[in-house]
This record gives C-alpha cells, structure tokens and sequence, in this order.
C-alpha cells in the first residue's frame, strides 16, 4: 500500500503475511526444531575452527536427563578401491559385520526384502565416480499416506541404487541427521546408538539436492519399496505401541513412546498442538488411557504486530516475551486408524520440543524443553557447510542457523565449489511474493536465503537487485548491499545508484530511481529487466516512451494500478511523479540517452548485487548507521527474527537466521551487529527480516517450519557446482 503524504515524498506500509498451507506437511527435523520460532526459541549452530563461536562448556550443559544417544562427530571411513561397487556391511547390535554383501533395490513389483530384527547398523561404501540418475520423482508413500519428498534411483555396476533427498529423510521417516566433515556419508540416528554403532548413510550430490542412499537401510529394516511413475512407494510392517509415558523434568518435560520396532513418524504442529504420526497401532489399553482431550495448558500471547506507521519495509516484529512454561505434565491424546497411530500433544508455552529415536527398547523420546535446538556441524557438500549453534551476548542466549560457503575455485578443475546469484519469485517479471523454499525450487538452487525489502501490498522490490550484470531493480536510500562474481571476490558497503537522462538539447534530467517500488516526486526509469509492462504506483504519472534512445509517446498515466504500459524491448519507460517540469525537456522525437555510476565506483565491477541493510560491520567494526539509510527510528531499535550475510577472515561467506533469544525476542540491530561480530565475521549486512527470514538448504527451510514463513520477493540462491 502506498501512502500519500507530499509531492516530495512517498512512503511504504506493509502487513505481513504467514502462510498457511492448504495441505499438512511433515516437518523436518530442523523444522521440527525450528518451532521454537514461535515459542521464542530456535535452532542452534554448531562449532568447528571456522568462524562460529563456540558456546561455553558451562552453557552447553543441558540440567534435564538426556536420552541415552548423543550426537557425536563421525570419523570419516577409508574410501574402497577404485571401480569398487556399493557394498552394504551389515550387522547385529553389538557385533562387528561378519562379511560384505551387495543389495539391489527393486524399480519394479513390490519385492520382499529379508530383514533381521533391528535396530540397524549399515555402513554404505562410496562409489568411485558420480553415478548417472535413472530415475527421479517429488513423492514418497510410506503404507500409503503420500507426502513430499525427492527421491531418484541410480545404477552402480549391476546393482540399482535408491536414495532419498536428506530433507525427505527427515520428513517422512524421522531421521536425524548427525555431524559429519566427510560428504560422502552422512550419520544418521533412527532407533539406534550412534555412540557405538553409528548408521552411515552414502551421499549424492546432484542437481539441488543431496540425496542418502537408503538401499541398505530399506533391506534391513524389512521394507518393500516400489516405483511408480514419480512416486516412491514404501511398505513397512506396522509397530506396536506399547506404552507412553510422560514425565517432569528440571527444566520442563518429556514424553517416550515406546515401540516394538522402528518404525516410520512423521510430525506436524497444528495451532499449538503437537501431531506424532507414527505407521504402528496401539493397544487397546493405551488408546482407552489417553482417549479424552488434553488439557490446555498456559499459553504464550500471540504476536503482537507492530502499527503500520512503524513497520516500513521489514517483515512481521515479533512483540512478545513467552511466559515461563507451568510445571505440568503433558497429557496426549492418542487414536489409532488403521494401523497408524497419531499422538497430540499440547506445547508448552515458552518450550519447544526436541526430539531423539533410541533402541533397547525402541523408544521415540520428545523433550519440551526451552533450549530444545539440537547444535549441527554437517559439511553437506563441497563448499558447503550447514552449522547450528547458540551464541552468547550479555545474559542472553540466541539460537543461530548458518551456513559457511567456500566461494573460492576449485583447484583441480578451475570451478568455484558453487555460484551464488539472486533469485525472485517471478523469473519474467519483478511484480509477486512466493514463500523462498518455493522459489528456491524453482530456480533449482540448492541453498537459499531471504533478501531485501518489498512492499508487500504492490509486491514490489525496494532496493538493489543486480544479476548477470543487469539491474533488475536499482538500490534506493544509500542502504547497505552485497556484490560479488563468480570467482569468489565479495564486497559490502552503502550503495547508490547515479543515473542522469540527457537529451540532445542539453538538458540534463536526474533519474531518481531504476526499476524500483519505492516511490518519490521525480523521474524513475523501467526497462525490459522489470517485466512486459509498468502498472504506474501512484495517479497522475506522465508516462515517457523512449525507444532506440529517442522519445516516441508522452503518456497519461491516470489512476494508479489500473493501466499496464508495455515496456519497449528496445527502449525504457520514464515516469514523472509529482512534477511535470521536465516534460517539457522531452517532446517527440527528442534524443537521449543515458548515463549512470555506482557509487562506490567499484560496486559496478560486481555482475551480482542484492541491497538490504542497515549495513552492520566493516573491517569488524559496527558501523551500523539505521537512520543514515533513512529506516525508521521505530524499525532501528525493534527486536526482530533477523537474517544477514558476512565474509570471514579466510574468505568465506557465512549465511545466518537469528530467532528468538532463549526466553524473549530477537536481537535489535545492534545486537545482531554484536553477533556477527562475536561470531568472527569481518563485513556483514543485515538482510529481510521478522517473518520474511528463512533458511533453505537440500528442500528444506533449517531454521522455521513452513507454515510460520512468509512470502518474500527476492533472495541470495546458492548453485551447487559439482566436480568436472
């Protein structure tokens, strides 16, 4: 929505969006983690020797009884000779594999897989080469409930290989995703002990997502696994529950479900309830025990918004501090149809739930807690690392979802790990919003983060987007921006655009902005970049037809939004707000052309620019400088979600989601300055925020659920380049 005030100035108001999908989905691991969103609690980063601080020993310390597996980094295994095909090691609990067997998935009728009694332990070896994708499809059944998730099939030798993406593991099979710093395989807890006999997953990067080859783990988990057209049909024989147990714990609560096997579950949360769908049946004695309705339990406020006045352009404030969780035990209730069994749980205001799956017995462990983010350290592919962790300021403790990217090339083949270019949710035209998972889909990018502003009622771009050299919206107000090429080198700093109309009469006309929503007394540019046509913004344009650098048709513009002007393939529109001075500079058949600068000169050496800001760090310094970049005094001292962008001091780039800090709201921007100073980076930008901030990676948002995340325009995507 557009606010008329003079002819001086225009100013942008927006009312944040949350989608609500149409259709449940099974959240991801990370996902699941990420409730916390909304309980003022998120996802953690883990720690290694690159630029993410570690947390104190004394903070890690969790003083609720921890299930009995811990996630423990995974020694790297030797790689088998070359030209060696994949073999499965299987084994039984506490016993070393007595021989290597190789497995074959089925592609067509359902097949019979032999299965000892798990829980499991594969250990897949690494095929020497990259195998070529057979097959590919976007939806899995498991016993016949369809959800989405990529899958492909590949050969290797004689043997048919079937792997799930490693968002699409978690989502449909509950699998937990453990450290690594080997990308050939991934750890993974599902009903076992990682501590002792850790499930090693084989990995394979290809297009945007990685997928795990679940062959092995299929054949021992006794499952029969079909395909049919782009669907991967899996039957697994149903569970028992046998029984469910909640209890207090010092820093709030559990609930274990015990099974007689592992089995598939899935999670979804519904207002503020918790959906454990799991393929077993429970007993008649369970269901009659836990058959009438929970108990509500004390609630958080909802989410405050924050008055249109203040808002500018940033996405939805969080306004709320979740009161303290009461010392109460969850009560479920608990149904079961045909042969699947779906649990609700009421959350906790101020928890969250963490969730862990443990054999002997086989128990699925849910721990509302209010630091429930598990911390991550998972080289997911060369050049990208994806890592979890709090980080400490004053007395407050944020949780933190990064990725570290290694933009340099590739020595041996002369590539960068991965290119980094923006992405928007239109690729013909800058007018729309999409949530960035769909985007990110849709430009077939493996990783994604949200970008700068826009005005969520016109849908439009305020602020600098530049890709492949071409300016699909120009920067606005001075406001910080990121550039970088495709071999590594990255700049941050405040940028402006400086374009200048002239004519061959003299007459030099200042062009105020390029390709842009926001809106102010003077002349705007839009070319072909914007789209097919330009819908003017505000009544009373005198719209300005130039093609083959001359002046062809002087327009009315009339009531804004309501007429579309083509945008000429071969020439620009000029649209005069507010002043209809320069007019008179521009008759029929005048030539002009036009000249423009960056300001910094060197942002223009850059082919890939997206603005944002406040600009937070240089050369480790805060420079934050909010009403310098003309944001709001209301919008510079709001605690918000944040998203932001850095370099590091060995040339990486590190991308971060910030929520809620245990207890409370997110940090201000000075705190998100702090932040990404403690954590090590040098320059950094403050990126869309509140509930435009979102986290993508292999098909998955990390750091939220879906449902919690809004539309956005435009975004930073991350292209996985693999080795020639």
């Amino acid at each position: 929505m557009i606010r008329r005030t003079t002819s001086q100035s225009e100013t942008f108001d927006g009312v944040a969006g949350i989608i609500a999908p149409g259709r449940l989905i099974a959240f991801s691991l990370p996902s699941i983690i990420a409730l916390s969103v909304y309980m003022a609690t998120s996802s953690p980063v883990g720690s290694t020797k690159e630029p993410v601080l570690k947390a104190r020993e004394s903070e890690q310390k969790s003083q609720i009884a921890p299930p009995t597996a811990k996630q423990i980094p995974v020694a790297p295994h030797k790689l088998p000779p070359k030209g060696l095909q994949f073999y499965a090691a299987l084994s039984r609990p506490n016993k070393l594999p007595s021989q290597a067997l190789p497995v074959a998935a089925p592609t067509g009728k359902l097949q019979k897989l032999s299965a000892p009694e798990l829980p499991l332990t594969t250990q897949a070896l690494v095929p020497s080469a990259s195998p070529q994708i057979s097959r590919l499809g976007y939806q899995v059944s498991i016993n016949g409930r369809t959800l989405p998730a990529t899958w492909s099939q590949w050969r290797v030798g004689k043997s048919v290989r079937t792997g799930i993406s490693d968002a699409g593991m978690s989502q449909t099979l509950g699998v937990e995703l453990l450290n690594t710093g080997d990308v050939t395989r991934q750890p993974v807890q599902w009903f076992s002990q990682p501590a002792m006999e850790p499930l090693m997953l084989a990995t394979q990067a290809v297009g945007s997502y990685r997928y795990l080859d679940i062959t092995d783990f299929a054949q021992r988990a006794g499952w029969q696994m079909e395909v049919k057209g782009t669907k991967l049909l899996i039957s697994s024989k149903p569970a028992q529950v046998a029984d469910i147990q909640p209890a207090l714990q010092p820093r709030g609560s559990r609930m274990t479900i015990e099974i007689d096997r592992p089995t598939p579950w899935q999670v979804r949360k519904e207002g503020e309830e918790l959906v454990v769908t799991m393929d077993a049946v429970a007993t008649p004695a369970l269901l009659q025990r836990f058959s009438s309705a929970p108990v509500p339990l004390l609630q958080a406020p909802k989410q405050g918004k924050v008055a249109e006045k203040d808002r500018e352009t940033e996405g939805e404030i969080p306004s709320m501090v979740p009161l303290p969780h009461r010392s109460k035990l969850p009560t479920p209730v608990v149904e079961s149809i045909q042969n699947q069994t779906q649990i609700r749980i009421n959350i906790p205001a101020g928890l969250s739930p963490r969730f862990s799956s443990l054999p002997n017995p086989n128990r699925l462990v849910i721990d509302f807690l209010p630091e429930a983010m598990v911390e991550r350290d998972i080289l997911w592919a060369k050049g990208i690392r994806w890592k979890q962790q709090y980080v400490s300021l004053g007395s407050s403790r944020f949780p933190v979802v990064g990725l570290i990217l290694n933009p340099r090339l590739q020595g041996d083949v002369n590539l960068p790990f991965f290119k980094m270019k923006p992405i928007w949710s239109h690729r013909s035209k800058m007018v729309g919003v999409a949530p960035l998972s769909e985007t990110a889909q849709m430009w077939h990018a493996s990783a994604a983060v949200n970008g700068g502003f826009f005005n969520r009622k016109n849908q439009l771009p305020l602020g600098a987007i530049r890709r492949d050299g071409r300016w699909l919206s120009g920067p606005i107000l001075n406001r910080g921006a990121i550039a970088w090429n495709d071999t590594g080198a990255v700049k941050i700093g405040r940028l402006a655009l400086q374009e200048t109309l002239i004519t061959s009469t003299g007459a030099r006309l200042p062009i105020l902005f390029l390709n842009s929503g926001y809106v102010k007394a003077g002349i705007s540019r839009y070319t072909p970049e914007w789209g097919a046509t330009y819908t003017p913004l505000i009544d009373d344009e005198i719209i300005v037809v130039v093609q083959n650098n001359q002046v062809t048709s002087l327009l009315p513009g009339g009531i804004a939004g309501k007429t579309a002007f083509p945008i000429p393939r071969n020439g620009f529109l000029l649209t005069l707000r507010a002043n209809r001075g320069p007019a008179s500079s521009l008759p029929l058949g005048t030539k002009v052309w036009v000249e423009g600068a960056t300001v910094p000169a060197d942002f223009n050496r850059y082919p890939h620019i997206v603005g944002a800001g406040p600009l937070l760090l240089q050369n480790r310094q805060i420079v934050l400088n909010a009403k310098g970049e003309q944001f709001s005094d209301a919008f510079d001292k709001q605690a918000a979600i944040r998203s932001a962008i850095g370099t590091t001091a060995d040339g990486n780039l590190m991308i971060v989601a910030v929520h809620n800090r245990v207890g409370g709201t997110g940090p201000t921007l000075r705190e998100m300055a702090a932040l990404m100073q403690k954590m090590g980076i040098i320059d950094a930008l403050n990126l869309d925020g509140g509930s435009s901030t979102s986290l993508y990676l292999g098909g998955q948002l990390l750091d939220r659920p879906p449902s919690s995340a809004a539309r956005v325009h435009n975004g930073l995507g991350i292209f996985f380049q693999p080795t020639r």
